[in-house]
């Protein structure tokens, strides 16, 4: 499931366990208590969001640029650690498509807002992931990787 809200009250995102969220003002507090899957991404314009967020389980970033994010992704590649994309498309990207999609279909005046200066409102988005969704995701695809190394590899053989 994917949602946009243009604001939310206390206990926003509690116990979600999948989907995306996209959040375009305010919180109340206690966001993403027992939060164990999915991602949201909330426009932080003050920089106190974290105070408002339940830490416990997840842990705050920021939204990179897609090339910044390949960068990241090849790093960890590099280092033994699998890619951590949430639903294949890169932050910024699935970010702003959202935003796009609640725009056409709502009319918000405040999603056009944003969007007319994404790119210094990009940086005031924060990514909520949660710790063991982005180990889940990293395992996934280590196994995915070892599994493409082991079928290449009987390729060569029989070649």
């Amino acid at each position: 499931a994917m949602a946009v809200v243009e604001g939310a009250g206390d206990h926003c995102c509690e116990y979600m366990t999948g989907g995306t969220v996209v959040v375009l003002g305010r919180t109340g507090r206690n966001f993403a208590a027992g939060m164990s899957g999915g991602v949201a991404f909330v426009y932080d314009d003050d920089g106190t969001f974290a105070r408002r967020c339940n830490l416990s389980m997840v842990s705050l970033e920021p939204v990179l640029e897609d090339l910044d994010q390949a960068k990241l992704e090849r790093e960890l590649a590099a280092a033994g650690k699998g890619r951590l994309r949430h639903v294949g498309a890169a932050d910024a990207t699935l970010l702003r498509e959202l935003i796009e999609r609640h725009l056409r279909f709502t009319g918000s005046t405040r999603a056009l807002s944003l969007l007319d200066d994404w790119d210094t409102i990009r940086g005031k988005f924060v990514k909520v992931f949660p710790s063991e969704y982005k180990r889940a995701l990293s395992e996934l695809h280590e196994r995915q990787a070892a599994g493409l190394q082991a079928t290449l590899a009987k390729q060569r053989e029989v070649a």
